[in-house]
């Protein structure tokens, strides 16, 4: 069987036709028929990219064709949610199957206390000081449950759960193959100094640019020679699609499974040049950014919609290199965002609408556990086996990819995970479908803060490290995340209450504790 021995396409048919020719010669029952190799699978993980930015999802600015083709031929999920509204915990709920009540990882950790961890000349010559908290050894990652079905596994761009020199690299939690950022930090320019292939520390021709550069001295804030210093020579988004085509290339004889988690359209803005003129000429003239956060930029609302453009495009080049080689009918294909959008280093949420139809705005896209900071597109594609133009209104979270991949690509679904795996509704059998009664969100930091969603009810509780315990109640089927109407509802608030306090356990790790629920 291909998806647990290994065994390629061409010694799969070969068997097959010997058998064949076996049975022709006994008079024994026809031999049982091979079952299928398990798909390929491609999951796509953008970086802060907001609900409302694709055209599917209602962007009417940026342009998206190739994900809302993805859309047109699969079906595209409106009710799905990130594993928390930053980074490193939502990626390692995608990698664990446990919500941030349980998982590791609840929040992102850069270690301080190793040195100085923001110095980019001293993580440069020091990887000691690069990465984030890492997950422990061992730590039953999806890559592992995959690699163990028989995968191949790959992981091209950000991660972010572990150092390069820690046991939370990609190789020691499952993958086969890393290329991109270990390091969040360093995903603060696309313009690094080096990347990582798997353990091998990778120099690129850049000069060093620390994120926080700000415009030189007397500068002109209108001349674009005023920001050359912010476009250098080797693009890392075009360094990590290069090795994304080529892992899928290597691996097209075996069932594989390829985590593209793009670093973009997360700040700064940098984008490719063809990219930011198109938008120049459709927005026209602009005010320029100028702040110290990242990067100044001379048309950042032109610059964002590049950036995403340019990670559609990246998609259309998966898509192309997957009809080359014939697999697009073996490979599903899954689209979606590590969290909801930013506010900072220039991007303007508010002008494209970016968590639409929520706020986006400070305190209510990225960082928050309001909906415009966990609720995200996904789209999944799998032509003859997910009907084309779908949508479903399941609700689903990060914490059920884990169940479906390994569903779907009969790996080992562990029993103790919060996961449901929503492979049903992708393959047309929602009846069969076990929904969850409430999904659960805890983030310690932004001023503390957990979140439930209970059907159409939403709970949120902010600024809990300041003692408040108040929860606010929103009815999602008739408001936007408005009108608390907690007051009127006292017994639906009291359900809520109750799943804050089960569904969390004390986090190991002091950093991600929360004082108010009676944890030292």
């Amino acid at each position: 069987m291909i998806g647990t021995s290994g065994t390629s396409t061409g010694e799969a048919v070969a068997a097959l036709l010997l058998v064949g020719a076996l049975g022709a010669c006994t008079s024994g029952p026809p031999a049982e028929p091979e079952p299928a190799p398990p798909p390929n699978i491609v999951y796509v993980l953008a970086d802060d990219l907001g609900y409302g930015e694709v055209g599917v999802y209602g962007q009417e600015i940026i342009e998206t064709p190739n994900i809302d083709a993805l859309a047109r031929g699969g079906m595209r999920f409106t009710d799905h949610y990130s594993g928390s509204p930053v980074c490193a915990p939502s990626r390692g709920v995608i990698m664990t199957g446990l919500h941030t009540g349980h998982a590791w990882i609840r929040g992102n950790d850069e270690m301080g206390d190793r040195g100085d961890v923001w110095d980019f000349a001293k993580m440069a010559a020091d990887p000691n000081l690069e990465g984030q908290r890492p997950l422990p050894a061992g730590t039953r990652t999806l890559g592992r449950l995959l690699q163990e079905a028989g995968y191949a596994t790959g992981f091209v761009g950000k991660w972010g759960l572990g150092g390069p020199l820690t046991e939370g690299i990609p190789n020691e939690q499952g993958f086969d193959f890393f290329f991109g950022y270990n390091c969040q930090r360093q995903a603060h320019t696309y313009f690094p100094v080096h990347l990582w292939k798997n353990r091998e520390k990778v120099p690129l021709d850049n000069e060093m640019v620390p994120p926080n550069t700000p415009l030189q001295e007397g500068a002109d804030p209108n001349d674009p020679q005023s920001y050359s210093r912010y476009w250098l020579t080797e693009y890392a988004p075009d360094l990590m699609l290069e090795e994304a085509l080529r892992f899928i290339q290597q691996n097209r004889d075996r069932p594989f499974f390829l985590d593209f988690a793009s670093p973009i359209p997360h700040v700064p803005l940098q984008a490719p040049e063809r990219w930011v003129k198109h938008y120049q000429e459709k927005l026209g003239p602009e005010e320029p950014y100028t702040g110290t956060s990242y990067f100044p930029n001379r048309t950042p609302r032109a610059t964002y919609a590049a950036m995403v453009s340019t990670l559609d495009e990246q998609v259309g080049r998966i898509l192309e290199k997957l009809d080359e080689l014939g697999l697009r009918e073996r490979t599903l294909v899954v689209f979606t965002s590590d969290n909801g959008p930013t506010y900072a280093g220039g991007a303007d949420s508010a002008f494209f609408d970016s968590a639409r139809p929520f706020r986006s705005d400070s305190g209510r896209g990225k960082g928050s556990v309001y909906e415009g900071g966990i609720r995200v597109p996904m789209i999944a594609s799998w032509p003859g086996r997910i009907a084309p133009g779908t949508t479903t209104d399941h609700v689903s979270a990060f914490w059920d990819v884990l169940p479906t991949l390994c569903e779907i690509g009969g790996g080992t679904v562990p029993d103790d995970i919060d996961g449901i795996s929503f492979a049903p509704v992708l393959l047309g059998k929602a009846e069969g479908q076990s929904r969850h009664e409430f999904l659960y969100w805890e983030f310690p930091s932004y001023g503390g803060q957990q979140a439930v969603r209970l059907g159409k009810w939403k709970g949120v509780r902010r600024n809990m490290f300041d003692g408040n315990m108040t929860v606010e109640l929103y009815d999602l089927e008739s408001d936007r995340e408005e009108d608390d109407v907690s007051a009127e509802h006292p017994e639906i608030v009291a359900r809520i209450e109750a799943i804050m306090e089960r569904e969390h356990t004390p986090s190991e790790i002091e950093r991600f504790r929360f004082g108010v629920l009676g944890e030292k």
